[in-house]
């Protein structure tokens, strides 16, 4: 497999363990960007980007990064507050009055951001058509009742972070939830990054696969068997309502919405220079950074079912947990994306980091592929 891009020799460890997952996994292909103290040491890819396998994997090709794109809502969100349009402790409902019913009337933005709210799923049955209807889906989450509690205990909001959140953004910037977060996040640092992608831009976004016969550790056992035995539980309907949630990746209506929980487009090296740009302050100040990267929820996860560890918009390290460590530093932040996508900064060491792929593997938390490459960065700047 020929590698492309540039490495540091410094980091010729790196370069050799990315090559090394095209001969021992089933990736297609694949992308990695570090920057260490804000300069580039490593940018690389390598394989193919569409199904039929004959289209190269570019230096610009886009990839769904999923969940990922959580990170970049909530510092949108946090910019929000900054500007005294949203605040972190009032409820929810000074600024969405239609939500402020059915035992939301006290929900936060910051419960909402650390996944403390109750709103993981919608208990109404919705048709799959729903999941690229914006109104349809705030208007299901205002009339949700929360599944306990609110700020008892926390429960990964896979998809319904996006409606929640987005709306907010919607109302207090007064733009459409996407283009206000691209503007807010990607365009002040030249970031390729999308969240409601234009045609024009198709024919780079690789298509997504899945490895086939790995079934993942014990917690992706986990939920695939509540998923299966109990369709009408948390888990499951955090997954399956509307019924297209797991299925429509590659589809075209997919990649125009704007679902800012789990449709962002953009490669590792967007991923890493969004990073880069909270460790320079870019983004947030120093004071907003300290908040939204301090712990807010640790423990099981009611959706998850598998223990998590969330500050606000994003995961912390949880060094001691061997599917729950970005595998660098105690103080690193990030987010994983379903299937292995991952970006993450250990301000420890000065480090921002982002992989991509389009093989998309079985992993609740993080994936070993992107740890394994993780682990060799964290080797090589000593």
């Amino acid at each position: 497999m020929q590698i492309q891009g540039y490495f540091d020799l410094r980091f010729e460890a790196v370069r050799d363990a990315f090559s090394e997952l095209f001969v021992r996994t089933q990736q297609r292909g694949a992308a990695v960007c570090v920057k260490v103290g804000g300069e580039t040491v490593v940018d690389l890819w390598a394989g193919v980007a569409d199904n039929a396998g004959e289209q190269a994997w570019q230096s610009d090709t886009l990839v769904n990064l999923f969940s990922c794109t959580k990170t970049f809502t909530a510092v949108a969100a946090l910019q929000l507050v900054a500007e005294g349009k949203l605040q972190l402790d009032e409820p929810v409902a000074r600024v969405w009055p239609e939500f402020g019913v059915n035992g939301k009337q006290d929900i936060t933005l910051r419960q909402l951001l650390s996944h403390q709210a109750g709103l993981p799923a919608v208990r109404q049955p919705l048709p799959p058509e729903a999941l690229y209807d914006w109104e349809a889906m705030t208007a299901a989450l205002a009339a949700e009742t929360p599944w306990w509690t609110p700020g008892e205990g926390h429960g990964y909001a896979a998809i319904t972070y996006g409606w929640l959140l987005g709306e907010l953004i919607r109302r207090a910037d007064g733009r459409e939830p996407g283009e206000a977060i691209v503007a807010r996040t990607a365009r002040p640092l030249g970031l390729d990054f999308h969240i409601g992608l234009a045609d024009s831009e198709f024919d780079r976004v690789s298509y997504l696969t899945r490895e086939k016969n790995n079934f993942g550790d014990a917690a992706a056992q986990r939920v695939i068997k509540a998923l299966m035995s109990d369709p009408q539980s948390l888990t499951a309907l955090a997954f399956t309502n509307p019924p297209s949630i797991m299925n429509s990746a590659n589809k075209p209506e997919w990649r125009r919405m704007a679902q800012p929980a789990a449709n962002g487009h953009g490669n590792a090296r967007s991923l890493a220079g969004f990073y880069d740009g909270l460790l320079r302050e870019g983004l947030l100040d120093n004071q907003l950074l300290d908040e939204m990267t301090r712990e807010h929820s640790i423990g099981e996860d009611r959706t998850l079912l598998t223990r998590t560890r969330f500050a606000l918009g994003c995961w912390l390290d949880q060094p001691d947990v061997e599917n729950a460590t970005f595998g660098m530093g105690p103080d690193a932040f990030g987010h994983p994306g379903a299937g292995g996508c991952i970006g993450f900064a250990d301000p420890q060491r000065d480090v921002a980091f982002g992989f991509v792929t389009n093989t998309m593997g079985p992993y609740v938390l993080m994936d070993p592929r992107a740890q394994t490459l993780a682990r060799l960065v964290k080797a090589c700047v000593g």
